[in-house]
């Protein structure tokens, strides 16, 4: 199979934003992450893990802070790739697009968080590396942002804006119900 499911940053920091009832879209990614995380276990496909730890000492997401750990929903298996990155996308600061080479892998189904951080930041970067991506539209999620002039933009219209920067040149934005159909294309 020439295409794996990259699950990123599904730490325990973003659970507890969402329990402190921050504003965020898809309130139901967890669950479209397991069932992708099944259907890829399910049918032998390969799964990469990526997980942020945050080099800012006052970070949530470094590793000896409990918001390091992974979402219950996301927990790797035995036999799953995870890397460990200390950049906002997943390539520049691991060996990822090395060991996707080296395992034929060609095109990635990203999901995870944050869609505006490093969701775009590792599509953007699989591509300029010469990777295929799709972002499942439902598997990812963002909160809302802060303008500089402070204008509040709400988490959907962050999700679409960056999805629809990211489509169709830099990716394929797919939902969930797509991939196993986006997973067959060459």
């Amino acid at each position: 199979m020439d295409a794996a499911l990259l699950v990123i940053d599904l730490q325990q920091e973003f659970a507890r934003r969402t329990v402190a009832g921050l504003a965020r879209s898809n309130p139901e990614a967890e669950g479209v992450v397991a069932d992708l995380l099944a259907l890829f276990r399910a049918r032998g496909w390969p799964v990469v893990h990526v997980m942020h730890d945050d080099p800012r000492a006052g970070s949530a997401f470094r590793r000896d802070k409990p918001g390091f750990a992974v979402m219950e929903c996301a927990a790797p298996v035995a036999g799953e790739q995870v890397f460990v990155k200390t950049t906002s996308g997943a390539f520049a600061s691991t060996d990822l697009a090395e060991w996707a080479r080296g395992a034929g892998v060609a095109r990635f189904v990203v999901v995870g968080a944050s869609v505006n951080h490093c969701v775009s930041s590792t599509v953007r970067a699989g591509f300029d590396a010469g990777f295929r991506m799709a972002v499942v539209r439902d598997g990812v999620f963002g909160f809302a942002v802060t303008c500089p002039d402070g204008r509040e933009i709400d988490p959907d219209t962050v999700r679409d804006v960056v999805l629809g920067t990211l489509a169709p040149v830099l990716a394929d934005v797919i939902d969930a119900a797509q991939v196993a159909g986006w997973m067959g294309r060459a």
